[in-house]
């Protein structure tokens, strides 16, 4: 059973501000050393996919120097491999719409000159390991037209306005797709299998409504096509804002969060690899529950923080529930509860900063404060 990839890369959250202003979420930095992109292209390769394409939006320069031709995946190959495929203005629906009927139309070559029997269909920015092969074996055996994968999210858990809960019947068939959940909900986390033969008719069908989102379509059309779904019960960090952002970072350093995403060797997460020297802690330091990467020279103190590589934070500074990406200078005596600080950042000695979980405050790239 052939199966091939598309990843979508061309959207963007609303809520990130400055920090995807010249960049795609698909690339934003994460957990220390990772991009945002490297779950969805790791969990394809780790799958034996070997065929991956990359709808990429009109700012991918980031994204373009992150993954390359898809080396770190070992996606540099002759036969199959990366495809890196122009993505379509997001027209008149939002940027945060993540498969646009318009990009898959516009790649639609991508489907057609391949023999593969299956297509998973996947975005590319929330962080989870999940092994492809149990739902391509669900699809298979249901004789279904698409399958939804699912998390089923605990009670009290807004999801509002982070895409679809699915209802479904007890054989395993989509009923329904709403946006509003009560109680457990089954959410849609933004990945599908799909026949690639019915994936070539749905974009005929369709073709009219190239400015919506895929799955809009196939939510207003359930009666008309055959849906399964598949449960999917690991961890799993949906980042839809800057507060998801800071919340899923922070859960990197839970162990059995980071054992399972990070540490099982049959399925490692890839990256791009930069080396740096190992991290400097002088007596004056004091680090707890956080995340420290390569390069980095810790003076003061860490709390409840994701640091990446080559960041100096000086004496006297306090860190705290905050992410500071590469190559930032903190200062003396600096406090910093709830930031997130883009590359390159200088804060200079005696600066106080304060934001919340749901509000952190933004510091966008190359800013001097």
């Amino acid at each position: 059973m052939k199966t091939i990839g598309l990843i979508s890369a061309n959207y963007k959250g609303e809520g990130f501000g400055e920090l995807t202003e010249n960049r795609t979420l698909a690339s934003l930095p994460y957990g220390g050393r990772y991009r945002l992109i490297d779950f969805a292209l790791s969990n394809m390769v780790n799958s034996g996919i070997t065929t991956v394409g990359i709808i990429s939006p009109y700012n991918s320069g980031s994204l373009i120097d992150h993954i390359g031709i898809g080396n770190p995946w070992s996606l540099g190959r002759k036969k199959g491999g990366l495809f890196l495929m122009p993505g379509s203005l997001y027209g008149v629906q939002t940027a945060e719409s993540r498969f646009l009927i318009r990009d898959m139309l516009k790649n639609i070559k991508f489907f057609e000159r391949d023999d593969a029997d299956y297509v998973i269909i996947s975005s590319s920015s929330d962080v989870y390991n999940i092994d492809f092969m149990p739902l391509i074996k669900h699809h298979s055996e249901s004789g279904r037209d698409l399958t939804m994968v699912y998390k089923k999210m605990p009670r009290g858990e807004d999801l509002s306005g982070k895409g679809y809960c699915l209802d479904i019947d007890e054989s395993g068939k989509v009923t329904g797709m709403k946006t509003e959940s009560s109680g457990w909900s089954c959410y849609f986390m933004d990945c599908c299998i799909v026949n690639r033969e019915f994936m070539l008719e749905f974009l005929d069908w369709f073709e009219a409504l190239e400015y919506m989102d895929m799955f809009d379509v196939v939510s207003e059309n359930l009666d008309k096509i055959d849906i399964g779904a598949f449960e999917f019960r690991g961890c799993f960090g949906k980042i839809s804002s800057t507060a998801d952002l800071l919340r899923v970072n922070k859960g990197m350093t839970d162990y059995g969060i980071r054992n399972e995403v990070f540490c099982n060797p049959e399925r490692p997460i890839f990256t791009k690899t930069q080396d740096e020297a190992p991290v400097l802690y002088t007596p004056d330091s004091d680090v707890r529950n956080s995340t420290i990467s390569a390069g980095c020279r810790i003076e003061g103190k860490v709390e409840d923080s994701t640091i990446f590589r080559s960041v100096d934070i000086g004496k006297g500074s306090i860190v705290r529930n905050s992410v500071i990406m590469m190559h930032c200078d903190i200062g003396e005596d600096v406090v910093l509860d709830n930031v997130i600080c883009d590359k390159y950042v200088t804060i200079n000695d005696g600066v106080k900063l304060y934001g919340s979980g749901s509000e952190p405050i933004i510091i966008g790239k190359g800013m001097k404060i």
